[in-house]
């Protein structure tokens, strides 16, 4: 029987300690549970976008191993050491995953509860993140001076490097160099000047200079179409689908599009819904703006911290965002009057 790294890597350990050690699972500090949470995200991750080289069967059979064993990562109570002892439920989380494994296999919600699931699970790792920050101890002077001076010592922040001549200054610089040779500056001699030599020079040199040109011109002329094709082709290639927030995009989605499928989804009273196709198509406007890049492992808040030092458009982004933590991750009802006040920011930050 084939080993599954899997299971032998991740959770073995962990149970072979709870079984030996009771004790020590008694209560797990933050960072411990925030790895376990980081680590219950990865998995729902790759259930929902598996790789590309894997079979069904080998889906099939990950999506056991996590069904099976992330009650004993994250158990639906659980105490966690910090400043104290800290009652913890994870119960939505057993929750959630139970309405995916009572869903049929070709059920379309089973991918729309993973997804849910997963912005969760990373809007709460962001706050765990945000508590430890708060709660670390204040470095010293000398460490901010020494991150300060191996900051300075990267590669980004030394003085450029002078650029060296481009091929097209080369070449040039050899014509003028052979020109000069082939017809070095007259020196003064006693002797009369022959009548028209001057003019004859001149003519010679401008021939050179035409012929120069032409070659040059027939090589653009040549080679030109295939860079700008190369050029396309890649500019092709990088347009692809994206992933914003677990949803896939396809290559030629708008935010327009997008903007437009919120408001029906609204007509038809789904206000919830249509809070997060906005909230996905005003990130798709922003990136199509490249205001900030998109990930399929970001989360909304991560998008958040990329708008920090833009005032007006992070205040708007930030209202924007908290309407749909309330009514998508807090479950809230929407009302008529959420999703206007939704449309509302969303024309202000799309117009700033």
């Amino acid at each position: 029987m084939r080993k599954n790294p899997f299971f032998i890597n991740r959770f073995l350990p962990l149970a072979l300690i709870i079984l030996i050690f009771p004790s020590l699972a008694v209560a797990a500090t933050l960072s411990e549970y925030l790895e376990n949470v980081n680590h219950l995200k990865d998995d729902l991750n790759r259930m929902i976008q598996p790789d590309e080289d894997s079979t069904g069967a080998e889906n099939l059979a990950f999506e056991r191993e996590v069904l099976a064993e992330f009650p004993k990562l994250l158990p639906a109570q659980e105490k966690i050491e910090w400043q104290g002892s800290v009652e913890v439920n994870n119960k939505w989380i057993h929750d959630a995953l139970a309405r995916f494994k009572n869903e049929p296999p070709e059920s379309a919600k089973r991918t729309a509860i993973l997804i849910e699931l997963s912005d969760r699970l990373g809007a709460l790792e962001t706050k765990i993140n945000e508590f430890e920050s708060a709660t670390a101890a204040e470095r010293t002077k000398d460490e901010d001076k020494r991150k300060l001076a191996e900051i300075l010592q990267r590669d980004e922040y030394q003085k450029p490097k002078e650029k060296g001549e481009s091929l097209l200054e080369k070449i040039w610089r050899a014509v003028v160099e052979w020109l000069d040779k082939m017809f070095p500056p007259s020196k003064p001699s006693i002797a009369a000047p022959t009548a028209g030599s001057g003019s004859f020079t001149f003519v010679l040199q401008m021939i050179l200079f035409a012929v120069i040109l032409g070659i040059i011109g027939f090589l653009i002329y040549r080679f030109a179409p295939f860079f700008f094709s190369k050029y396309r082709r890649r500019e092709k290639r990088e347009k692809k689908e994206r992933v914003i927030l677990g949803e896939r995009l396809a290559a030629d989605e708008t935010s327009q599009n997008l903007f437009d499928e919120a408001e029906r989804l609204a007509r038809e009273g789904n206000l919830r819904g249509a809070i997060r196709k906005g909230y996905i198509a005003l990130l798709c406007e922003l990136s199509d703006r490249k205001i900030i890049g998109l990930s399929q492992h970001k989360t909304n808040r991560d998008y958040l911290r990329d708008l920090s030092k833009q005032n007006e458009l992070y205040k708007d982004m930030s209202g924007l965002t908290d309407n749909f933590e309330r009514h998508w991750y807090g479950l809230n009802d929407a009302r008529e009057k959420d999703w206007a006040e939704f449309k509302e920011n969303y024309r202000k930050a799309v117009g700033n």
